[in-house]
């Protein structure tokens, strides 16, 4: 992906159903992690003190992984080539910005980077199966 590419597909843009797909499930992770995760589940299970495996600890890195891989590649994603690309840079990317964390005062917390990898793993299984078919770069009509 150069510079060239995304010129090219920012002028070029639509919304298809495919991005419309990609945009939803983006946009559906950041509506749970703010309306239920955030302010419901994880105040419910540090009060009562559940184990649940981190994922408290971690919801926020899991659906923050996932709304920042599909909304990305709903907004410059062109074709399939490219959105493995964006899947895989975008969690690496993630997991940088979590082991960065102490140049921002912050201790590196080992459980946020697992849960990035997963989810990043996770997100390109789920890319799969939601777009077993998907569209490249020269077809990129609206079914």
């Amino acid at each position: 992906m150069t510079i060239k590419d995304l010129k090219d597909g920012i002028t070029s843009w639509k919304l298809t159903r495919e991005r419309i797909i990609n945009l939803t499930v983006g946009l559906s992770a950041v509506l749970i992690y703010e309306f239920f995760a955030r302010p419901v589940y994880r105040p419910y299970i540090y009060k009562n003190h559940i184990n649940d495996f981190h994922l408290a600890d971690t919801i926020g890195n899991t659906l923050g992984t996932i709304a920042t891989v599909f909304v990305l590649i709903g907004f410059i994603g062109q074709g399939r080539a490219q959105h493995y690309f964006l899947i895989k840079s975008i969690t690496v990317s993630v997991a940088l910005y979590e082991i960065a964390h102490p140049l921002l005062g912050k201790p590196i917390d080992p459980w946020d980077i697992i849960a990035t990898v997963l989810t990043g793993g996770f997100c390109l299984i789920g890319y799969k199966l939601i777009h077993p078919t998907s569209f490249d770069k020269e077809s990129s009509t609206d079914k």
